[in-house]
């Protein structure tokens, strides 16, 4: 599972965003250990806050995160050929 590390911060919220452009979920973990599986509807920031909106749950602060990976299953290859 991708670290919220602040040497991969810019790639965590990559991931984050990509989950809400195209639609697909993240499995996500946080400090309380909880851990889901949602699709991201928004990454915003407020006050040099960043804030992660999923549905059918308040906003959770980026920094609350600890781990995050995508769970869509696609062949690294695919990309490649078509180039």
């Amino acid at each position: 599972m991708q670290q919220t590390e602040p040497t991969g911060r810019c790639d965590f919220i990559d991931m984050l965003e990509e989950s809400a452009h195209f639609k697909r979920p993240v499995q996500v973990e946080l400090r309380s250990g909880e851990s889901f599986q949602a699709q991201v509807l928004d990454v915003v920031t407020e006050s040099g806050e960043d804030y992660v909106l999923f549905p059918d749950r308040e906003r959770v602060p980026v920094t609350q995160i600890v781990g995050c990976k995508s769970t869509f299953d696609h062949d690294p290859h695919s990309y490649d050929e078509k180039l």
